[in-house]
């Protein structure tokens, strides 16, 4: 009888130096990490995000000084270190917002397949990179 049964299948614990370089996680997994990452750095950049907003609206002049924080740059920062950052605030809003979405339509019509979960990964990512690079590229004043 014990020649019949099947063989269970051996699980182990992954090596950290060995195993992460040729695991392959699946575009569900890459979107659940990048909305957690995301979600961080809006919150972890969260006084520049009021400051930005603060200096925006104030007056005229402190627009300036705003505007002129992107140009010439503020202090000893330069102003394409701050487009930089503001690309990356660009890209998490999105990238948090698409992928919120998606789980909440995930939730709301129980689409919880295997096909679904990847092809609307998929989607998240390319709509969010998408439009970080378009407003990206408006950022950077190529168009």
């Amino acid at each position: 009888m014990t020649e019949l049964t099947k063989k269970r299948p051996e699980f182990r614990n992954i090596n950290a130096f060995k195993d992460l370089t040729t695991y392959r996680l699946p575009p569900a997994g890459w979107v659940s990490i990048l909305h957690r990452a995301s979600g961080g750095l809006m919150f972890i950049l969260l006084p520049l995000i009021v400051w930005l907003f603060d200096t925006s609206v104030s007056s005229e002049i402190s627009f300036e000084r705003f505007s002129a924080a992107f140009s010439a740059g503020l202090g000893f920062v330069p102003g394409w270190f701050f487009k930089l950052v503001v690309l990356a605030l660009i890209w998490a809003y999105l990238h948090h917002l698409i992928a919120g979405v998606r789980h909440l339509y995930m939730d709301a019509r129980h689409a919880v397949t295997k096909e679904f979960g990847k092809s609307s990964a998929i989607f998240t990512l390319v709509v969010s990179i998408g439009l970080t690079v378009l407003l990206g590229a408006k950022l950077f004043g190529l168009y």
